[in-house]
This record gives structure tokens, sequence and C-alpha cells, in this order.
């Protein structure tokens, strides 16, 4: 050992003394960038579609269970996961709505204990019976703290009757699901019926065949926004006919809603017919318009004067998925894996995160989960992609801690918001479940004044017999 270490040590001196070869050259150093290689994704274990659809579900429910306001348990309008107090006694009232029907496939599934649930639900139906309300109709947000109006504008400080029947739509599926239970249940659907039954649908009329979306006790009418179709609001028209205690005129919705006739449509995107004319766009709205009245409404089969409401929401579903598929915007990652358009958390320009509602006449390049995944019933095959995609291919990136991020974009270096909004959270359940069991469209659609507002409006349901 010794004799080797010499022999390093006379070569090492020798290199420095001698002269170097004719050929020998120094180094040329030359300063690339280090380009690292791109992280490879974390592997999961496979899950089967409905594992899948579980730990989808499950992950969504958090919203509403664990992050829920404190004080009423409703749904928070949104939750920053890197600033968890914005907002946070800011009670989203449509959101609540798809909160408590989230919550009842929790129950139904065993995700959540029902004692629980029930519990929790009395807390936030004694919270809405003393909550404001303008000629029955609750605002767009309720601080948590205290029952009070927050305005959602300078205008928007009284009843927003939109909102108003995404929650009702909420409360009849409760209704029906606990009326035959214990004491306790049964005392919680009968608050959830007396709740519903008090909004004055007809005062929302202004005395015109038509509904309006907003009235202040300080501004009265001044926001002025009538209720035409086709957008979300359908189910609003729908409840309002069908209140046994404030009910509408088929008129209402024949000249508001369907203005004469005037909401059907005969024009075509990638060869399927939109059935109805989309307010806004020569194609299609947002996702949303297909989500949000449809929660409770079950489409297939449904149809009256102007729609198949199957193919309407199908149709949709479809031609924002080819509109995906052909990518005009040429966005990375676009395609039958990673598609669907809605209204949510967006990327500006400048890399800040506003809000918009995406849609093919505005296309951001961001994709909001909850669109593919709320469109399970109507495209399961290509939503299971998308949810495959998510869950495996960008699971460490797309998904925290109460599922899919509200906004994600690979075109943007996977740029997404660690952000949720109740609004979108709160389809993604219900719409899966109603694609597995129909669970949420049979409760709805089986409520004795709903099957009579239906038939009172023309129309007729194959699926659920009238």
């Amino acid at each position: 050992m010794k004799i080797m270490y010499s022999f390093l040590i006379c070569l090492f001196l020798c290199n420095l003394s001698c002269d170097k070869p004719e050929y020998w050259s120094e180094p040329v150093i030359v300063e690339e960038p280090i380009v690292l290689p791109e992280p490879i994704e974390p592997t999961y274990p496979v899950l089967t579609d409905d594992e899948l659809m579980d730990k989808v579900q499950k992950e969504a429910i958090k919203y509403f269970w664990e992050f829920a306001e404190t004080n009423s348990k409703l749904a928070r309008e949104r939750y920053h996961v890197d600033e968890p107090n914005v907002d946070a006694n800011t009670v989203a009232t449509g959101g609540s709505g798809f909160g408590i029907m989230s919550l009842l496939v929790g129950v139904e599934r065993g995700f959540i204990p029902r004692d629980e649930a029930v519990a929790r639900f009395a807390t936030s139906l004694t919270f809405l019976e003393n909550a404001d309300r303008f000629h029955g109709a609750w605002p767009h947000w309720i601080n948590g703290t205290n029952g009070q109006v927050l305005p959602f504008s300078q205008f928007d400080n009284g009843g927003d009757l939109v909102e108003t029947s995404f929650l009702c739509q909420a409360l009849i599926c409760l209704r029906e699901y606990f009326k035959n239970g214990s004491e306790a249940e049964q005392a919680l659907a009968q608050k959830a019926d007396e709740l519903w039954k008090g909004v004055e649908w007809n005062w929302y009329t202004k005395g015109e065949n038509a509904l309006y979306w907003h009235w202040s006790p300080n501004y009265g009418w001044q926001m002025n926004f009538k209720l035409e179709g086709y957008n979300e609001c359908l189910i609003t028209y729908l409840l309002a006919k069908s209140s046994p205690t404030y009910p509408i005129s088929n008129e209402a919705y024949t000249q508001g809603w369907a203005r004469n006739g005037g909401i059907i449509s005969t024009t075509t995107n990638y060869g399927l017919p939109r059935i109805l004319n989309h307010n806004g766009t020569n194609s299609v709205g947002p996702m949303f318009w297909a989500h949000y009245s449809f929660l409770g409404l079950d489409p297939r089969g449904l149809t009256d004067q102007y729609a198949n409401y199957w193919n309407l929401t199908q149709n949709h579903a479809k031609i924002m998925l080819n509109y995906c598929v052909a990518n005009p915007g040429n966005f990375k990652s676009y395609g039958e894996n990673f598609w669907g358009l809605t209204a949510g958390y967006t990327r500006n320009a400048n890399g800040s995160v506003g809000y918009t509602a995406h849609q093919p006449n505005n296309d951001r390049g961001v994709v909001t989960p909850t669109a593919a995944l709320s469109n399970f019933p109507y495209t399961p095959v290509e939503s299971m992609k998308f949810l495959r995609y998510l869950y495996f291919d960008k699971r460490s990136k797309f998904v925290g801690i109460a599922g899919p991020y509200d906004a994600v974009s690979p075109h943007f270096n996977d740029w997404r918001t660690k952000r949720y909004l109740a609004i979108d959270q709160g389809t993604i359940v219900p719409m899966i479940e109603n694609h597995r069991t129909g669970m949420l469209w049979n409760l709805f659609m089986n409520a004795p004044e709903v099957r009579t507002g239906l038939q009172n409006l023309g129309f007729s349901s194959t699926q659920h017999g009238f």
C-alpha cells in the first residue's frame, strides 16, 4: 500500500513538471444552462373505475364537511389552501345547496356518519330559518356569524332568486331523503319543507310574465335582470311553478324563460344540434349550465314543447369535448383526456389569479376540473379518461386536500390555483352519483309538487312515468 501511494505522488509531480504533448490544449469551458429532467409524477395504486369515483367523491365532500363555515355549518364561498382565513365566514347560498346534496350522497354511501350529518343539517337549517330573507329569498352571500346579508355588489344586497332556487332544490332532496326516518330526521324534513315553501316566487315577477333575479330593500328592482333562457336558470322557473304557496303562471315560463319560442335553436356545432340558444354565444355556454339545474332535475327522457333535455345536456357536453379536442387555441394537453370549460378561477395574462366564465368563446387555456367530472352522466367514457389523467398523471400538481383544485393548466407549466369554490366543488359529487345510481334525480323527481309543476308546464318524463 505504501509503494502504491508513493507511485501516485510521483506520477502527480511528474504531470506538474513535464511539458504537455504538442496535441495538448487546455479544455474549453462552455457555460451551458443546466437542463434538469422533467420531474417524474409519483405512481399511485391502480384503482378500478368505482374505486376512483369513490375517491374523488370522498375528497370533494371534504370541502363541505371539514371546511364548512364554522357557525352555520353551511358552505363557505371559497377556500384558499394558502390563505384559509379569506372569506372564512362568507356563506354561499347556492353553494350551500350543492353542499347539502353532496353530503346526502356522503350519508348514503357511508362516507360520513348519518347521525352526525343529521345534527349538522339541523344546525344549518336553523341558521337559514333565522337568516335574512327578502320576500322569502335568501341573498347570494350570508354572514355566517350572524345570518345577515353580505352584499354581492353595490345593488345586490337583497334577495337572489337564482341562488335561492339552487338551495331549494337541495332542501327538497333533503326532505325526501329523511321524511320517513327517525323522529329527528322527520323534524329535519319538516323544517326543510317549511323553508322552501316560504319563498315568494311570484313576488319576483314584478307583476310581469317573467322572473327577475334580484330585489333589494334599498334599491328595489334597480338591477333589473330578467331571467331568460337558455342558461342555468331553468330550475328557478320550475320551482317557481312548483311552489304550493307562491306559484307563478305558465305564461311567465313561456314568455319570460322561453321568449315565446325564441329560445329554440336550429344550429349545430361539430354536427351536434344545440337544441336551445345559449345566451351570449354562437356556440355553447360554460358547462355549469348543464349542471346547476340538473343536480335534481333529471334530463333523461325529459321533454317539453321546446327541447328534449337529455339531448340538450348531452350535446352541450359533447360539443364542449369536441371543441377541446379540436383545440383551436393550440393549448398544451387539450384532448380527450383533458377538457372542459366552465366558470371559476382563471389565470390572468400576467400570471395572477382571476375569475371568468370559461367557454369556447372565452378560452384561456385553463380547465376547471368540475366541468368534465360533473359531465359523468353525459360523457361517462371521456369523463373517466379525464379523472384518470387528473389522478394518475397530474395528482401531485392538480389535486389537493379537498379534491381537484378549481382551475389548472398544463399549458402554463402546470399552473394551478390552490383554491376551491363551493359552486364548482359542489357539483362533482351529485353529478357523479346521478351517473352511478340516479340518487338525487330520483329524490327530486319523485317530490309530488315537482312532478305537478313539471306537468303543469307541459313537461313529460319517460324516465319517471309522467
